[in-house]
């Protein structure tokens, strides 16, 4: 049996960001994850400057100076916005990153130990916590995203997520021969309840994806992939993206909701286990990272664990945008 002060499940931003800030603190932990890293990961990427601070990241640092070492980091020159078909432009500070590349950065940089484990059972044992009868901490950390297992066995029934908050998307990330470094936003096209993007990115890549809440959705009997078709001949009319055939994923998220508990005992939520997602752009790497250093700190100090220091909005324009998908 392994036993360690903290076992962190989930090994994306949030998780790596919670193990970073527990060694900076002198905090053995083992972060767990059921794929190995690099792995494929479905998401924008998009990361504002916060986040840039909250790592004490330095971009030229993390794009490398060689071939061999250069991850992908863009920082966009401006933002196009359609709002029910009326454009902004607007100047934009913000970046993108490719999460098989930034993920796997980050758990490395981490320093924390990494053990690829599928997780099935979680027992409370007087103070500490047992997963699978082979790893043993006194603290547990639920970093698992939508579906993680911490949520599961030990907050369910206390914080059910509310469904009118649960976000569907199709997305892809491709190679792409492009000469972009601006990024374009859609909310509410063709009544879709939610939003589209098309987001460039260093080194020859594109990500394009599509999302919605899917209480509505289903409500009017809409289909996600009907937005899709309309969304990719857009891309197209628009030059945008051409010739291209399109394989995209699918995947779930919350927007940012009340959660009743986010620490019970010794375990915490972070990330998207937490549903934490901004209500105007849907983005999560920024709340994960937070909220994950957020949770070492709280474990290291004794602190209390809190979310409403957490941006619930992306940028000037988000609480605006978040009215729409209300």
């Amino acid at each position: 049996m392994i036993t360690t002060d903290v076992l962190i499940v989930g090994g994306g931003p949030a998780g790596s960001a919670c193990a970073w800030k527990l060694k900076q603190l002198g905090v053995d932990c083992l972060v767990l994850d059921q794929q190995n890293f690099p792995r494929s990961k479905p998401c924008a990427g998009w990361i504002t400057p916060q986040v840039v601070k909250d790592l004490a990241l330095d971009p030229l640092e993390y794009a490398g100076s060689t071939p061999q070492q250069r991850l992908s980091f863009t920082t966009f020159s401006a933002s196009h916005v359609w709002i029910y078909g009326f454009h902004i432009k607007t100047p934009s500070h913000q970046h993108a990153i490719r999460r098989f590349e930034f993920d796997n950065w980050l758990l490395k940089r981490s320093g924390a130990r990494f053990i690829q484990h599928t997780v099935k059972t979680i027992v409370r044992e007087g103070d500490t916590y047992l997963i699978d009868t082979e790893y043993r901490a006194k603290y547990l950390v639920g970093a698992g995203g939508t579906n993680c297992p911490v949520y599961r066995a030990l907050f369910g029934t206390i914080s059910p997520r509310q469904s009118s908050s649960l976000i569907v998307a199709l997305e892809e990330e491709f190679p792409y021969n492009h000469s972009s470094n601006e990024c374009w936003l859609w909310f509410f096209e063709n009544h879709l309840p939610g939003y589209a993007w098309f987001v460039p990115k260093a080194n020859g890549f594109v990500n394009v994806g599509i999302g919605g809440k899917m209480e509505r959705l289903k409500a009017r009997g809409d289909n996600l992939k009907d937005h899709w078709n309309r969304f990719i001949e857009k891309l197209d009319r628009l030059g945008l993206v051409k010739g291209h055939t399109y394989k995209p994923r699918g995947h779930s998220y919350y927007l940012r909701q009340k959660m009743a508990a986010p620490v019970k005992d010794q375990a915490y939520l972070v990330g998207d286990s937490a549903g934490l997602a901004t209500l105007d752009l849907g983005e999560g790497i920024g709340p994960a990272i937070r909220s994950g250093i957020s949770a070492a700190e709280s474990i290291a100090s004794g602190s209390p664990y809190r979310l409403d220091t957490i941006n619930r909005y992306s940028d000037r324009l988000g609480f605006f945008l978040s009215l729409g998908l209300r």
